[in-house]
């Protein structure tokens, strides 16, 4: 039986939220920790290329993600209370990414400090629960997609 449309962004959605989930546990317990392990005096430059070179992998998928969650709830391909908690839980991702995350990356542009550190380290917890959870959820839209009527 041939999938529908709609079921593909359900799928692009399931890839995208996996991916970043993957990711964000890799950069979580890898990572970032390893990170206290760069040479003070190559710390900026290391920082520099880590930001650049994780932009170029992390967009795309966020982007995607983000277009997938919007378009699923606009096309009420999951239950209301199923897309909505993922577009919450997204915007927690987001929020954390934009309030917590960019904020100590730009101090650890600068050059190393432990504070920041320690701070990106710690508050990353919230992105990694966020991500997990929307993981877990869009294999929940799959299942009631696939559920027969």
């Amino acid at each position: 039986m041939p999938l529908s449309p709609p079921f593909w962004v359900l799928l692009a959605h399931a890839g995208a939220a996996w991916a970043m989930t993957g990711l964000i546990w890799f950069v979580q317990v890898v990572h970032y920790p390893l990170m206290a392990d760069v040479d003070v005096q190559a710390f900026a430059a290391y920082h520099r290329e880590h930001s650049r070179l994780t932009t170029l992998v992390v967009g795309p998928l966020m982007l995607l993600e983000l277009a997938a969650a919007v378009w699923i709830a606009w096309q009420s391909l999951a239950t209301p209370a199923v897309a909505w908690l993922g577009l919450a839980l997204l915007a927690v991702v987001w929020g954390a990414t934009m309030c917590l995350s960019v904020p100590r990356h730009n101090e650890l542009a600068a050059g190393f400090d432990t504070t920041a550190h320690a701070s990106l380290v710690a508050t990353n917890w919230i992105r990694t629960a966020g991500w997990s959870a929307r993981a877990g959820l869009s294999l929940w839209m799959i299942a009631g997609a696939l559920r027969p009527s």
